[in-house]
Protein backbone atom coordinates (compact mmCIF):
# COMPACT_ATOMS: atom_id res chain seq x y z
CA UNK A 1 0.00 0.00 0.00
CA UNK A 2 1.14 3.44 -0.72
CA UNK A 3 0.98 6.10 1.43
CA UNK A 4 0.22 9.63 0.44
CA UNK A 5 2.50 11.91 2.53
CA UNK A 6 1.69 15.98 2.63
CA UNK A 7 3.64 18.05 3.10
CA UNK A 8 3.88 21.64 4.69
CA UNK A 9 4.81 23.90 7.49
CA UNK A 10 1.63 23.62 9.16
CA UNK A 11 1.23 19.80 9.16
CA UNK A 12 4.76 19.87 10.68
CA UNK A 13 3.81 22.36 13.44
CA UNK A 14 -0.01 20.41 13.85
CA UNK A 15 2.80 16.93 14.39
CA UNK A 16 4.96 19.09 17.29
CA UNK A 17 2.01 20.72 18.63
CA UNK A 18 0.21 17.23 18.96
CA UNK A 19 3.57 15.47 20.43
CA UNK A 20 4.04 18.41 22.94
CA UNK A 21 0.61 17.99 23.82
CA UNK A 22 0.98 14.42 24.34
CA UNK A 23 4.03 14.98 26.52
CA UNK A 24 3.15 17.31 28.59
CA UNK A 25 -0.17 18.56 28.29
CA UNK A 26 -3.26 17.20 30.44
CA UNK A 27 -4.52 13.73 28.96
CA UNK A 28 -6.88 13.97 25.98
CA UNK A 29 -8.26 11.53 23.27
CA UNK A 30 -6.25 11.42 20.27
CA UNK A 31 -8.87 12.39 17.56
CA UNK A 32 -9.67 15.17 19.74
CA UNK A 33 -5.90 16.74 19.89
CA UNK A 34 -6.50 16.16 16.29
CA UNK A 35 -9.48 17.99 15.64
CA UNK A 36 -7.86 20.79 17.21
CA UNK A 37 -4.39 21.09 15.77
CA UNK A 38 -6.93 21.12 12.31
CA UNK A 39 -8.57 23.91 13.34
CA UNK A 40 -5.52 25.46 15.13
CA UNK A 41 -3.33 24.98 12.03
CA UNK A 42 -6.09 25.16 9.54
CA UNK A 43 -5.38 21.48 7.87
CA UNK A 44 -7.44 19.79 4.75
CA UNK A 45 -9.35 16.92 5.89
CA UNK A 46 -6.68 14.76 4.20
CA UNK A 47 -4.10 16.39 6.79
CA UNK A 48 -6.30 15.58 9.07
CA UNK A 49 -6.54 12.14 7.96
CA UNK A 50 -2.66 11.70 7.61
CA UNK A 51 -2.13 12.96 11.18
CA UNK A 52 -4.59 9.89 12.53
CA UNK A 53 -2.36 7.57 10.83
CA UNK A 54 0.72 8.99 11.55
CA UNK A 55 0.33 9.26 15.56
CA UNK A 56 -1.71 5.34 15.30
CA UNK A 57 1.65 4.06 13.94
CA UNK A 58 3.40 5.62 16.99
Amino acid sequence: MTTVQPEGEDLRKAIKWISDERQYGKPQPLLKLIEEASLKFDLSPLDAEYLVNFFKTK
